[in-house]
């Protein structure tokens, strides 16, 4: 991929509730992370975002957002050698870090029964142990501005449990403790996590299901429809800027409603 300029570090950027802030949305190439990418673009901040199995959606993405608002970085999030170099270069062009989005993540879903370890492993070294590397890499940036908001996105199986998905829910309610643990190592420095916890929301596998699937998933969601990855980037737009500033080791669920049944 593309090496980052310097050459943006002093252009304006638009005007919004994040303008003047610099963010990193890891898997932001796709899916909700695309829409995350999307919407704190347009509310202001330039963005880092890293995508590790689709290289050339993410070029595309940021050349539709423009080299002066995001930047398109390949990086696997188990690796701390590559998010140390992500962390530098977007210190070396924007000079800051204040929001991290932790959104990576990827499933090998099975029955217990049937899982292999190293399934098991992976799911949790790219979901859980990916967002403790980003974190602990972009602490002492966010230290230095007295100044950080830090987003963990788990999911609704994190709080109920899926049956095939172990690995997948371990990863996802790890990250919620997690959020709480850091939330209470950083609150001293202004620095803020939380974990929002989407439900259904509408992807290349939603789409995929016929008529009938699609009523029978609308059908465990009071809402009556799947949501957006627009959704999710709101609440993250949200908790990223200084409106929650009084926010902090909290999870939010958006689904619709559907974990209150």
């Amino acid at each position: 991929m593309s090496e980052v300029s310097t050459e943006s570090a002093g252009q304006p950027v638009a005007e919004g509730r994040l303008a003047g802030r610099v963010a990193i949305v890891t898997g932001g190439a796709r899916g909700i992370g695309k829409a995350i990418v999307e919407r704190l673009v347009a509310d202001g901040a330039r963005v880092a975002f890293t995508c590790n199995s689709s290289p050339e959606a993410a070029e595309v993405l940021a050349g539709e957002l423009g080299a002066d608002r995001a930047m398109a970085v390949q990086c696997n999030v188990t690796s701390a050698e590559q998010i140390n170099s992500l962390v530098e270069k977007v210190l070396t062009a924007w000079g800051k870090i204040h929001i991290l989005v932790n959104n990576a993540g990827i499933t090998k879903d099975t029955l217990v029964m049937r899982m292999s370890q190293q399934d098991f492993e992976d799911v949790l070294s790219t979901n859980l142990t990916g967002a403790f590397l980003m974190t602990k890499a972009v602490l002492r940036p966010m230290m230095s501005e007295r100044w950080g908001r830090i987003i963990n996105i788990s999911s609704v199986v994190g709080l109920v449990g899926n049956p095939g998905q172990a690995n997948y829910v371990a990863s996802k309610a790890g990250l919620i403790g997690m959020t709480k643990s850091i939330a209470l190592e950083v609150a001293s420095r202004n620095i803020l996590v939380n974990c929002i916890a989407p439900g259904f929301i509408q992807s290349d596998m939603t789409s995929k299901l016929n008529e009938q699937q699609q009523s029978q998933l609308t059908s465990l969601i009071p809402l009556k429809r799947i949501g957006q990855g627009a959704d999710v980037a709101a609440m993250v737009s949200f908790l990223g800027s200084g409106d929650a500033a009084y926010i902090t080791g909290q999870t939010f669920a958006v689904d619709g409603g559907m974990t209150m049944l």
